[in-house]
């Protein structure tokens, strides 16, 4: 009887523990990276959409983009995953997705006014190229973007607002990427968009 109450007991305990653990994981994001599912896909007549990142944190002031709730890189891939799809798997050729660069900066403001708060400026960049590659005509062709976005808030803004702005700077930022990024798509790189009726001239 004693060992059958201590087996029941460690049972219980192992239930309790897988219990607070579940409820820990289902615990929902405050804030979740912004997603391009319904908007139309680029169909590309290439074999593949690589995703490539050549930017590397610092992890050091006046970089800050680790502090963010969300991260841009990030947000940058699944732009790439939502909204470019290779529809051409005969052919060689490959589509690069590059992001060169996700930063975040902050610098301080300093007031020069009696009874105004010092600011925090915060400045969000990306800049993104993609390239298309044809091995076999060894031609290639490429568009970028580079967006960015301005934030100044007060000094003293605590954490828990700061991530709001951050995440709506954030969310602003790929707006405007999602729109110039598309457009240049269609214009730059319109002979290898499937259906694509923009007919580019060239100067």
């Amino acid at each position: 009887m004693i060992k059958f109450r201590k087996i029941s007991a460690f049972l219980v305990a192992l239930i309790l523990m897988a219990g607070c653990a579940n409820t820990y994981e289902a615990e929902p994001r405050r804030y979740q990276e912004p997603r391009f599912t319904e908007e139309t896909p680029i169909d590309l007549k290439v074999n593949r959409v690589e995703v490539i990142s050549e930017f590397t944190p610092t992890f050091t002031r006046p970089n800050v983009e680790h502090l963010f709730p969300i991260s841009i890189e990030k947000t940058a891939r699944l732009w790439a995953k939502d909204r470019l799809k290779a529809t051409d798997f005969s052919s060689d050729k490959i589509a690069e997705f590059i992001i060169k660069d996700a930063s975040v900066t902050e610098e301080i403001e300093k007031s020069e006014k009696v009874f105004y708060k010092d600011r925090i400026k915060y400045r969000a960049t990306l800049y993104v190229v993609i390239k298309v590659t044809d091995p076999k005509s060894l031609s290639s062709a490429e568009t970028s973007i580079e967006a960015w976005r301005e934030l100044a808030i007060p000094a003293d803004t605590d954490i828990e607002e700061k991530e709001r702005y951050w995440n709506g700077m954030v969310y602003k930022l790929f707006d405007e990427f999602n729109k110039r990024m598309e457009q240049n798509i269609y214009q730059y790189l319109n002979m290898y968009v499937e259906n694509n009726n923009v007919i580019q001239e060239y100067n």
